[in-house]
């Protein structure tokens, strides 16, 4: 019956380097649907040599998935979805324990799945286990068009125990410059959401430096060698970036006056 099937949705633009292999791992789900984004490389082709079924949202000035979380989402099939980003893997346990879920008597609304995050080909055990928001039923959700926004659930939700690493998605490692690729696009987003908000010098060196100690110290990146300290320096750097281009956006219009 449609009420214990399940739909992965997966948002791309041009993902040919990493999608096949992803697709690899979710050809057991009932239905795997590409939201695609305009992607100029081969990436719908290799959607659809998957059996994928694919749905195109317009890329426009877009580039971020998020805006079209949403409607991908509501244009799966089947009323339980699971959302994974192009760069996530989903083990077979994940996915057993899933089907077995929906069939439980009065499931959640929502689950919040473990994430085991890699960095240079390293799981960085400070960083586990970043739940995430990921899999839910259809009708009871709304994705915000913001970068690094989460589903809004309209119900209760649940965590699957991260006590049991095999029940947890994979991040895939990606390349330093990649990552620093994708930090000035998502820093530069976090404007929208974020404008208004009042900058000074002492709460950007301030909320910095916590920033790092969290990561590095706190969280225990110190015993994760050079990928644990990438890693803290990485998130640092993302509240800086993300700080200062806050300020810049908020103090745009008085700088320009000030040249005339």
């Amino acid at each position: 019956m449609d009420e214990n099937k399940i739909s992965v949705v997966i948002n791309t633009y041009n993902e040919e380097n990493s999608l096949g292999e992803i697709l690899e791992y979710l050809k057991d789900f009932d239905e795997i649907l590409v939201c695609d984004m305009e992607s100029t490389d081969n990436t719908v082709k290799i959607a659809e040599e998957f059996g994928c079924r694919v749905v195109t949202f317009p890329k426009g000035n877009y580039n971020i998935a998020e805006p079209a979380r949403d409607f991908a989402i509501h244009s799966a099939k089947y009323p339980w979805v699971l959302v994974v980003d192009a760069d996530e893997i989903i083990p077979s346990a994940l996915k057993d324990y899933l089907y077995n879920y929906i069939k439980t008597e009065n499931p959640a609304a929502g689950l919040f799945i473990a994430r085991k995050n890699f960095v240079m080909n390293c799981f960085v055990k400070n960083s586990y286990p970043d739940y995430q928001s990921r899999f839910f039923q259809k009708d009871k959700i709304t994705w915000p068009p913001y970068v690094h926004s989460r589903p809004i659930i309209d119900g209760p939700t649940e965590k699957i125990p991260s006590s049991n690493q095999e029940l947890a998605m994979i991040h895939k490692s990606m390349t330093l410059h990649t990552k620093i690729a994708k930090m000035n696009l998502y820093t530069s987003n976090e404007i929208e959401k974020r404008k208004g908000e009042k900058v000074g010098i002492l709460g950007i060196f301030a909320k910095c430096t916590f920033r790092f100690i969290k990561s590095y110290i706190f969280k225990g990146g110190i015993f994760q060698g050079i990928s644990g300290l990438v890693l803290s320096i990485n998130e640092a750097n993302y509240k800086f970036y993300t700080l200062v281009k806050i300020w810049e956006h908020n103090n745009a219009e008085k700088y320009m006056n000030n040249t005339k």
